[in-house]
């Protein structure tokens, strides 16, 4: 199977789906790359430039089905504190360290770093770890 062009999540009918990948986050930045589906079949990402593909985005296939794309749990830690103030301080703290970093509405994440989790706690916030799909900032001057 060879995929060449993505679907933006929503924007594609899931009737077409036939199959998915689940893709870590160092993966999804992708041109070309062989992915296993699901169900054990062999998929050629092969892309025209480098592509940011977010979970529930769809690859079309050159037979018109599509395969979705799911985002694959990951280790990481997750940080809350008890104000406002102290978490934009902890968050200046990470980006120093030019660390990858997700903002929620409540809480960052960030891959598990036990380092780094001592950190945290020196400013005190708290570091939790759990399972979930990384979805960091792509940063100020990525596109798309």
């Amino acid at each position: 199977m060879r995929a060449s062009e993505v679907l933006a999540a929503g924007r594609w009918p899931l009737t077409d789906e036939v199959d998915a990948v689940l893709i870590d986050h160092d993966h999804r930045f992708r041109r070309r790359l062989v992915l296993t589906t699901v169900s054990g079949r062999e998929l050629l990402l092969d892309l025209a430039r480098a592509t940011r593909l977010r979970h529930g985005d769809g690859l079309l296939l050159e037979d018109g089905d599509v395969i979705r794309v799911a985002a694959k749990s990951e280790s990481l830690m997750e940080i809350r504190a008890p104000e406002p103030a102290t978490l934009v301080r902890i968050a200046w703290h990470l980006g120093n360290r030019h660390l990858e970093l997700e903002m929620q509405p409540d809480c960052l994440r960030i891959r598990a770093d036990h380092v780094i989790s001592a950190m945290v706690e020196g400013l005190g916030g708290t570091a939790t770890s759990l399972q979930a799909p990384f979805n960091p900032e792509p940063g100020a001057y990525a596109h798309g």
